[in-house]
């Protein structure tokens, strides 16, 4: 039975980065995946800057479209853009995408063991037998990259779903030429084109994908707002379109992030941005850190775990916990909202540029001065 330090089960972005960390530092690695690479990936596909300007590799062979101008909209009064340099989102496709990190991780080395679907885990005291479809193979560290479904995360004992997973439709649509040059151009989110969420138009090379999510769990008619989302987009001749509905998670896991000698990235961990809800960006991060993590270890389990929790805590799950906080006023409550994104609008769509450039976070002191402004509005 062969045997690797490390196992990653998903070759998404955050698994293949992973695996594409701990081999450049010489760690053994496998990435163990379910189907055939390359494979269609459910996602808008919007990559924001800030994760794409810490790949350490060139991406450009798999862009679609780049956007220095996003588009955030609110119904017909208020408009608001914003332009930078560089492109403040790139657009790819998944099945591309997820496939170049997988080739450029199997160039330092990394195993790739594809049609192989995980079936269980055996954990013994050095290591953990690994068991799919097709073989066995054993590790010292497993890294459960696997989405918002994560059967290995179920398989390791996370029994209870203590994330927040929000509802999402996504379609790609290949629209007449005419609708298409019309709309080619722009990135656009409209807040409240669905109830407590946004809808969104993502150009790509010769399609558009657009979709609708919202922020609350209860039942929503996703596809009535997708279809109503059509008319605001001025589409009047779909040649085709593929309906995908998926789940995001905008909340971290509240139960831990590892679990015996297995460790919990990405969507399987919850770390998806709770206001866009785009999740490459963190999913890469949360990668980064835990490859990290392990190499300053010198793959020793228990420390390693250690040294995971302390750097998600240095900075992720506190901008994501005031992200969940900043999301649910900016959702739910609209007519606060409105009244000071009429005042402050620009202000709030630059900041979440330099949010998507890395160039700030979401400030700790949210609370505080949204209440400071709501006060000087009134008074």
């Amino acid at each position: 039975m062969k045997h690797f330090e490390v196992a990653v089960i998903g070759s998404g972005p955050s698994g293949a980065s992973t695996a594409f960390h701990l081999a450049k530092k010489g760690i053994s690695t496998v990435i163990i995946e379910k189907e055939k690479l390359p494979r269609y990936k459910t996602c808008g596909g919007g990559f924001v800057y800030r994760g794409r300007k810490d790949l350490p590799f060139d991406i450009s062979s798999v862009v679609e479209r780049e956007f220095n101008t996003v588009d955030i909209l609110l119904g017909k009064k208020l408009h608001f853009k914003t332009v930078r340099k560089d492109p403040t989102i790139t657009m790819i496709m998944r099945d591309s995408f997820d496939n170049l990190i997988v080739e450029e991780a199997k160039k330092l080395g990394v195993t790739l063991l594809e049609d192989n679907k995980l079936i269980g885990l055996d954990f013994q005291d050095e290591k953990t037998i690994v068991t799919t479809d097709k073989q066995q193979i054993s590790a010292q560290f497993i890294i459960a990259a696997d989405g918002a479904l994560s059967p290995t995360a179920k398989m390791a004992g996370w029994n209870e779903e203590t994330r927040k997973l929000i509802p999402a439709l996504e379609y790609e649509v290949e629209v007449s030429e005419e609708d298409f040059n019309q709309l080619k151009d722009s990135v656009r989110f409209d807040i409240d084109a669905i109830p407590y969420g946004y809808a969104w138009s993502f150009p790509k090379k010769n399609h558009l994908s657009i979709g609708v999510a919202s922020t609350k769990k209860a039942r929503i008619n996703l596809k009535k707002y997708y279809q109503e989302y059509l008319e605001t987009l001025g589409i009047t001749n779909i040649l085709s379109e593929s309906q995908h509905g998926f789940q995001i998670p905008i909340a971290p896991r509240t139960d831990g992030f590892v679990k015996n000698n297995v460790f919990l990235i990405g969507d399987a961990a919850g770390f998806a941005d709770p206001i866009t809800a785009e999740g490459i960006s963190n999913a890469i991060y949360s990668g980064v850190l835990v490859a990290n993590a392990i190499i300053e270890s010198n793959s020793n389990v228990e420390k390693a775990s250690e040294l995971y929790l302390e750097k998600l805590n240095e900075r992720l799950i506190p901008e994501i916990q005031t992200g969940l906080w900043l999301a649910k006023w900016f959702y739910e409550q609209k007519t606060i909202r409105n009244v000071l994104l009429k005042k402050y609008g620009q202000r709030f769509s630059d900041a979440m540029a330099d949010i998507f450039h890395g160039d700030r976070s979401y400030p700790t002191d949210i609370k505080q001065a949204i209440s400071k402004k709501v006060k000087e509005l009134v008074f």
